[in-house]
């Protein structure tokens, strides 16, 4: 019976599921809280509850204060005080050799971990939990039985990937993944243990130290010693959009227009001398085309040499004589920041304004003699002899979360349709029509728009109307008999704007039109 319920809630049947989402986390069998590996004896009345819940949320983050506590104690030698559940998600307090008190808090909206102290990295290892998989159990206490389904339920909701990551493999990069955490030794070996260090997140496992990663580049110069390099592969242009951590100073942190952990549309570019300026060239002009879609204006800044540094001045004065020069060729406004430079090498770096004023610096492109020395990087010349590449580290859209940050203020949340989260909310208008209701959104979902149904048998019309216009759905679908009968729907917009009745068919063709085209408007 559960598994034919399963199958009609998966076909948009009636059945005995109530609450037809597949992503259930715990089961309410004839109104009591029930495990999902826990066996059905007899008949009953089934109910699966998903993470959109209160039991449901409640059990996820129950499970994941009992997985991190357990691996705090297990791999860590961590003296747990206490763990559980708050109004606003998990925390688990314990102590680490005497040095570290830490409450780690996961917040049920943002899904992001905050911590007192640099032991939020372990969570890392809570991860790595939850791709083994593994069961919990508490006592009497409900808990999410297959760890990896816990992880599923948080992937499913947390922060999206880049989206200019099509911009990039059209581009010519190639997308790599990297480990977060390495051994202080590679940050020894790259420079950064000396001039980043306190800015990073480390944690001790005896006789050895380690970081979490603040930036990928000395991954990538690893990943380019794992063998001889010819002429002819270069330039290597690699993305990576992994997880950074940085320790910021708690008076710098604002939003998420500065937060401790963040993604970064990160790239390295690995090239010849003779190949550097058509690079920088490109990548400037990716970071205009890029820009020029959201509509912003922005200036650039080069920033030289500080003070400390590596390297030899000369390096450094003909880094920056390339970096001017490209500039030059750009176009754009630009001024001088003098001693604002990495430590490795003089940058770009790119200011955008917000819609109140702001100045933020998002984009960057950084020119590095450094590292390719310091990790003896070498490909095989058309004469047959090693030479040295030249390393570009760029970003478009630097940080995610803070280009989502001035993204949200400059639209006065109001997304437009190619951005939005929520771009289209269907409304049946009575119980018989949701079948059809829930048939329009599947083809709005195959079609690969952001689409839901407000199935609330007790709201009016009106009131669901109302409520997808605050939840800023871009359009909504209302569909009724004569919709139904007609394979049409009745198009509104979150304006208020009546559009009129359109085929299915036709909505959705001015959808894909008005998605593709990047347009800003409201409607179609």
């Amino acid at each position: 019976r559960v598994f034919e319920a399963l199958r009609s809630s998966r076909s948009g049947e009636k059945g005995a599921v109530q609450g037809q989402d597949l992503r259930a986390v715990v089961g309410r069998v004839n109104g009591e809280l029930w495990e999902l590996a826990r066996p059905l004896l007899e008949d009953c009345e089934l109910q699966l509850l998903g993470f959109d819940s209160l039991e449901g949320k409640e059990v996820v983050w129950r499970t994941g204060a009992c997985v991190l506590g357990g691996v705090m104690e297990t791999h860590f030698g961590a003296q747990v005080y206490r763990e559980g559940v708050s109004d606003t998600g998990l925390y688990c307090d314990y102590q680490l050799e005497n040095r570290y008190c830490v409450c780690v808090l996961f917040r049920k909206r943002t899904h992001y971990l905050q911590a007192s102290t640099s032991i939020s990295i372990l969570v890392l290892v809570v991860i790595v939990v939850w791709f083994c998989g593994g069961c919990f159990w508490g006592g009497s206490c409900l808990f999410v039985f297959f760890t990896p389904l816990l992880l599923a339920l948080i992937c499913s909701s947390c922060f999206p990937l880049p989206l200019c990551q099509s911009e990039y493999r059209r581009r010519g990069f190639s997308e790599v993944i990297t480990p977060t955490l390495y051994s202080t030794s590679l940050w020894e070996r790259s420079g950064h243990w000396e001039h980043y260090s306190e800015n990073m997140f480390t944690v001790a496992c005896k006789p050895h130290t380690f970081a979490l990663k603040p930036m990928n580049c000395p991954a990538h110069c690893v990943m380019y010693e794992q063998r001889v390099r010819s002429w002819r592969e270069l330039p290597l242009r690699w993305a990576d959009f992994g997880a950074l951590h940085r320790n910021e100073h708690s008076g710098a942190l604002g939003g998420l227009t500065r937060v401790r952990r963040f993604c970064q549309d990160d790239a390295h570019i690995f090239c010849t001398p003779e190949q550097l300026e058509e690079e920088i060239t490109a990548c400037l002009e990716f970071v205009r085309s890029v820009y020029r879609v959201f509509g912003f204006t922005f200036h650039c800044l080069l920033s030289t040499r500080p003070t400390p540094c590596l390297g030899e001045p000369a390096l450094w004065d003909s880094a920056e004589q390339q970096l001017d020069r490209s500039l030059q060729k750009f176009g754009e406004r630009w001024e001088l920041n003098s001693g604002d430079g990495a430590f490795y090498g003089p940058k770009i770096d790119i200011l955008i304004r917000d819609a109140i004023g702001r100045r933020h610096q998002c984009a960057t492109i950084q020119l590095d003699f450094q590292l390719p020395i310091r990790f003896n990087l070498q490909y095989v010349g058309v004469d047959g002899a090693a030479h040295r590449p030249v390393m570009v580290h760029r970003a478009v859209l630097g940080s995610l979360e803070r280009m989502i940050a001035i993204l949200a203020e400059n639209f006065s949340g109001k997304w437009p349709l190619w951005l939005s989260p929520a771009q289209v909310m269907v409304l049946p208008v009575g119980t018989d029509i949701e079948r059809y209701g829930r048939d329009v959104v599947h083809r709005l979902k195959e079609a690969g728009f952001m689409a839901d149904i407000d199935d609330d048998h007790g709201a009016t019309l009106n009131r669901k109307i109302r409520s997808a216009q605050l939840a800023q759905y871009n359009f909504i679908f209302v569909v009724g008999e004569r919709e139904q009968s007609s394979g049409t729907v009745n198009v509104r917009t979150r304006g208020g704007k009546q559009l009129g009745q359109r085929s299915l068919e036709d909505a959705m063709t001015s959808l894909t039109q008005l998605r593709d085209s990047r347009s800003n408007q409201d409607e179609f």
